[in-house]
């Protein structure tokens, strides 16, 4: 039987960790289910293992929805968002590199989704070797050492200009 671990995932407006998604997704992916039905499994799956705020089941099942797309390589809806992360286990230097990009977002007047990633596990699930690291938009810009604060706006610059 394989191990629940936790995956986080963008729900609304906040990134929220759920417990025994991955094995979810996959059982969801070799069944071939439908959209419909996948998600229907997705979602009672999900519910027994992670609180799911009344009021909210629509809007856990429109994450599970993507994230089902997503697992099975499909676009999914707000493929535009940009999503950033940093990888690392919270020391000094990661810490500082959530800084530096807080900091070109702030210069450049942008507001986007920021993780932080301490997750041993999730790091490897990324293929992160080294940290501190950063992703933007599934795209690990770079690992294992502190980049320049022109390089991160460079790289924001890159994901957010579509004439690029």
């Amino acid at each position: 039987m394989e191990a629940a671990t936790s995956r986080t995932i963008r729900i609304g407006a906040a990134n929220i960790g759920l417990i025994g998604l991955d094995i979810a997704l996959n059982r969801a992916a070799t069944e071939k289910l439908s959209l419909e039905k996948a998600v229907e499994s997705l979602y009672v799956a999900v519910s027994k293992n992670n609180y799911i705020p009344s009021g909210m089941e629509d809007t856990y099942r429109q994450a599970l929805l993507n994230e089902y797309k997503k697992h099975m390589g499909e676009q999914v809806d707000n493929a535009d968002h940009l999503v950033i992360r940093v990888f690392g286990s919270g020391c000094i230097s990661c810490n500082k590199l959530q800084s530096l990009v807080i900091e070109a977002l702030n210069t450049m007047e942008l507001a986007v989704d920021i993780e932080q990633i301490h997750d041993p596990d999730e790091i490897g699930r990324h293929g992160i070797l080294h940290t501190p690291a950063l992703m933007i938009n599934k795209k690990v810009m770079i690992s294992g050492r502190m980049p320049t604060p022109a390089q991160i706006e460079g790289w924001i610059r890159e994901q957010t200009d579509p004439n690029r």
